[in-house]
């Protein structure tokens, strides 16, 4: 039976780079383009099985090579998988005819992909069925890993791309770690998939052990990492103000204050509860193009702030429009709500604290709606309940008031660029 071939047309090396990993496993040749000039060729050269296309490509758009390559009899028939970060109704409406098979939005649900690939390739997609919730994030340049329910192989290969999407994002030169693994009991069965994850951490992220944390009640970890010498730096501990401040020791306070900081982090990290309701990381990644969202870019942007504050609205405005995004502001939840229906927002800033409909009700409103808006909340309440409701809901940040619009922008830019 001869080889299946797949195309992957995407201008992330971290994106294609992923894909080719996997794929490479079940016998399939990959190849990809750096742009859609490039994509075009190598379809019309290569003849592929199938094509992996992002919507974002420079050289030549996603809807060029469409029609170019529906005009070539040769190429015409070769079923399409369209990626993209975001996508209007009517942009998609104009790509359908193009024997576009299956489209997904970035961060892209990883057993959707291989549900969908294994369908259209005749391939059977085996994937670890051990339960595993892993998210990754910076705050104050370190790196926060949170790891829930058990160890999962394919969820720790996919780590390695998150890290460096990360490194890449925040351009952090000395990079500090600290994985967090939530009420999981480990035992010596694990030993592989443990030493997997922190080689995985120490790989990708470059941090020397030293500047390496775990943060675990399990007996197990503790003695397995004491037992490698090559690990002797490493801190495994159950205090999580301990770990966090010598973490701080060298690095510029930034996003949260001390108190606020161990607060947040606490609650959700060490409550199963929050862990387990937190988002996991499927699919999401940026490499050598350049970014979605940028100066250049930002301009198509449509951003929401909800806040009473009128000198937080001034400040999110300022902010974007030296990028020239646009702003809508809201004084509360109800304005913003009854907005909701003429609107397509891209991400939206939201205050927890407001008169008429708070943020909560509002985080409400939409999971009625089944609208999946990117949140991020900006708020001056810093207590450990109202972080981990806020996450609960599918909040993608949490920022704590006083605000640095360096900060917002790297926040926005994480969240609108991700494609783990």
């Amino acid at each position: 039976m001869p080889r299946k071939s797949v195309l992957i047309i995407d201008e992330s090396e971290l994106f294609r780079d992923y894909l080719r990993t996997r794929l490479a496993k079940y016998s399939i040749d990959v190849d990809f383009a750096i742009n859609g000039l490039d994509g075009l060729v190598k379809i019309r050269n290569t003849l592929p099985d199938l094509v992996i296309l992002d919507y974002n490509l420079t050289r030549k758009s996603c809807k060029e090579v469409l029609e170019e390559k529906s005009r070539d009899p040769n190429t015409a028939d070769i079923p399409v998988i369209l990626t993209a970060h975001k996508l209007g109704k009517n942009r998609l409406l104009e790509l359908v005819p193009f024997n576009i098979r299956k489209v997904f939005m970035k961060p892209i649900k990883e057993d959707q992909l291989y549900q969908t690939l294994g369908e259209l390739l005749g391939v059977r997609f085996q994937a670890d069925p051990t339960p595993c919730i892993i998210e990754a994030h910076v705050n104050d340049n370190i790196i926060f890993i949170e790891i829930a329910q058990g160890l999962n192989p394919d969820k720790i290969e996919l780590l390695r791309f998150k890290i460096e999407e990360l490194l890449n994002i925040y351009g952090i030169a000395a990079p500090r770690v600290l994985v967090m693994m939530t009420d999981m009991e480990l035992s010596f069965v694990d030993g592989p998939n443990v030493e997997t994850l922190i080689e995985t951490v120490l790989e990708a992220s470059h941090a020397r052990t030293k500047y390496v944390k775990l943060l675990t009640n399990s007996s197990f970890v503790r003695e397995f990492v004491r037992g490698r010498a090559s690990y002797a730096d490493i801190e495994v501990t159950n205090n999580l103000q301990n770990a966090v401040d010598r973490l701080l020791a060298d690095v510029a306070k930034t996003e949260f204050p001390a108190e606020g900081k161990h607060g947040i982090i606490s609650d959700r990290i060490l409550s199963a509860q929050a862990a387990a309701a937190a988002e996991s990381i499927e699919m999401r990644f940026e490499g050598e193009r350049k970014p979605e969202f940028t100066p250049e870019t930002a301009k198509e942007l449509s951003i929401a702030i909800v806040d009473d504050d009128f000198v937080i609205q001034e400040l999110v405005k300022t902010t974007f429009e030296s990028v020239d995004a646009k702003v809508v502001s809201f004084p509360n939840g109800r304005d913003f709500l009854n907005a909701l229906a003429g609107s397509d927002f891209d991400i939206v800033f939201l205050d927890i604290l407001m008169p008429e409909v708070n943020g909560f009700q509002v985080l409400q409103s939409l999971h009625e709606l089944e609208l999946d808006l990117p949140i991020i909340v900006l708020s001056a309440v810093s207590r450990r309940e109202a972080v981990v409701r806020a996450f609960q809901h599918g909040v993608k940040s949490y920022l704590i008031k006083p605000l640095k619009p360096d900060l917002i922008l790297k926040k926005t830019f994480e969240i609108l660029n991700a494609n783990f």
